[in-house]
């Protein structure tokens, strides 16, 4: 094994590199996190430019999510055996080239699979450039890099938003993609530059495939029943047959099962496994984990129904969309400066859950002051209060989770915890985009009974209303013969938005409590030991 001169002096294996490499891995988190949200603000236009459906509209932002969290335990894991580096360099070109395709495309369908290729880079990007975090950085300055790492994801969902707005506006929404090319490719250079390659030196050098398949078949099975619950029917189709939704539920909930026997199974008889669950007998990690989860759940739903009711119901444009969303980010670049003193005050326990009790305030105060006449400053107020509990809850999440960790299975841990934030996402968008498109579905049915609208005339307003996701609004509101039912359809979506934030408010005081079982921090010695159990290759 050769090493390069920095390495070998360095007491860690980045050497005087070791923040240009942080800086390497930050920009292409940024990426991956902000892909997740830039197109959210062009979702009207996409639809309308495209022809998408509500549901095709779900699926091009859950996919993505879906892709990450279903592989990032086996990306995680061939990150630890072949490379961390190398696996985020394969990761960004992938990344690219569904970019370009995802910018190209005339069709849904398209349009979904190139965000499903998508996701697959970004699953291969995520667990290494966390895990290489977590073996180059030691000590306190190990706490500094999780705290740029957690607030790079924090604050990146939300300027993507305000990125897609402003092409959607002054360019066209396929710049959104494309846009990752040139960014992709300024990361790749500076991964090969700064970025040394680590590893897990353990004695496997397999994947699991069965797990991977396990997990991957189980996972996608348990989103296509939450997306697919409003089109199909949660229990029998229109035609009084069965859905494929409850199968598709109890087929994802039984593979997963299967999943966890499996991996238990393999590790008692001393074979390879796609993830080390014993990491969850390490309550940092467990219950960080599962907070973890609920506040992407709560974020990335928040973020794919927020534009759709700015938008379809409120008036704003894609840009002004984005601008308003961009309060969220600077709350969270704002409060990640103060982060590492408010740790070492307070402690990262402290934090984490000052941090949720802000985003539960901000967003259970948006559920109770939307209305049609709530101006911009009241918005970006709210949201600028919850970036501010994302910057400190995101950050701190990341230390929390990993402190208890041995670096060795930092890929494995990396991965894991991931995973839980990924399957968040997805599940933000699919339960809270369904609930949307349900309760849109239901209230504008109301608002057009009490505007007079006649009976015969509202099934076809609300299934329009419903199959799009609100995107026909502002045509109904802009035609004089229809101006009246437009306007009872965009008094339903606020309804249906003010339910649908409730729900994310509840859910994000649901991660609240389970940060309550976190346990108190002990003292972490990093230096020597941690550094031994990594294998390093020359950058």
């Amino acid at each position: 094994m050769t090493v390069d001169k920095d390495i070998a002096e360095s007491p860690n294996p980045a050497g005087s590199r070791r923040w240009w490499a942080l800086a390497a891995v930050a920009l292409g988190v940024s990426l991956i996190i902000m892909d997740a949200t830039v197109v959210n603000v062009a979702l009207p236009v996409v639809i309308e430019d495209i022809g998408l459906t509500a549901t095709q509209a779900e699926w091009m932002n859950a996919v993505y999510s879906l892709m990450l969290a279903a592989l990032l335990l086996t990306t995680g894991r061939a990150g630890d055996l072949w490379g961390r580096r190398r696996l985020l360099l394969v990761g960004m070109g992938v990344f690219i080239v569904a970019s370009v395709a995802a910018g190209s495309v005339d069709s849904g369908g398209a349009l979904i699979a190139a965000r499903l290729v998508q996701g697959v880079g970004a699953a291969m990007i995520l667990p290494a450039t966390l895990s290489t975090v977590n073996a180059i950085f030691s000590g306190r300055e190990r706490a500094i890099a999780f705290a740029v790492w957690g607030s790079t994801i924090g604050g990146m969902a939300a300027v993507g938003p305000l990125v897609g707005g402003w092409l959607t506006t002054d360019v066209t929404w396929r710049w959104a993609f494309w846009l990752n090319v040139p960014v992709g490719i300024a990361v790749l250079a500076l991964v090969i530059w700064a970025v040394p390659e680590t590893r897990d030196p353990g004695e496997h050098r397999s994947i699991d495939v069965r797990g991977a398949a396990l997990s991957t078949l189980g996972m996608g099975a348990i989103v296509f029943a939450l997306i697919e619950g409003g089109q199909y029917g949660w229990w029998l189709q229109d035609s009084g047959t069965i859905s494929p939704v409850p199968i598709a539920m109890a087929a994802g909930l039984s593979l997963m099962a299967l999943f966890v026997v499996d991996q238990l199974r393999r590790q008692r008889a001393g074979r390879p496994v796609l993830v080390d669950l014993t990491l969850l007998r390490l309550r940092s990690f467990r219950y960080g984990s599962i907070a973890a989860l609920v506040v992407a759940l709560g974020e990335f739903g928040l973020l794919f129904t927020l534009p759709l009711l700015l938008q379809n119901a409120l008036g704003y444009s894609a840009l002004g969309t984005g601008w308003l969303v961009l309060f969220l980010a600077i709350g969270t670049f704002l409060i990640s400066g103060a982060t590492p003193q408010l740790t070492a005050r307070l402690g990262a326990r402290a934090v984490v859950r000052i941090g949720l009790a802000c985003e539960a305030i901000a967003v259970g105060g948006l559920a109770l002051t939307l209305s049609a006449d709530i101006g911009g400053v009241a918005i970006a107020s709210w949201l600028f209060l919850y970036g501010a509990g994302v910057g400190m809850a995101t950050a701190q999440l990341t230390n929390v989770i990993l402190t208890d960790v041995p670096v060795a299975e930092s890929g494995q841990a990396s991965g894991l915890q991931s995973t839980f934030r990924q399957l968040g996402s997805a599940l933000g968008v699919a339960i809270l985009g369904t609930l949307l498109v349900v309760s849109l579905g239901t209230s504008t049915d109301t608002h057009l009974a009490d505007a007079g609208v006649p009976d015969d005339a509202r099934p076809a307003i609300v299934e329009s209303v419903r199959h799009s996701a609100g995107a026909v609004i502002p045509s109904l509101q802009a035609d004089a013969s229809t101006e009246a039912a437009g306007d009872a359809a965009a008094d339903g979506m606020i309804t249906a938005s003010r339910i649908t934030t409730g729900v994310a408010s509840a859910i994000i005081l649901i991660g609240l409590a389970a940060t309550l079982a976190l346990p108190a921090p002990r003292r972490r010695e990093d230096d020597e030991q941690d550094e031994s159990d990594v294998e390093v290759d020359a950058a």
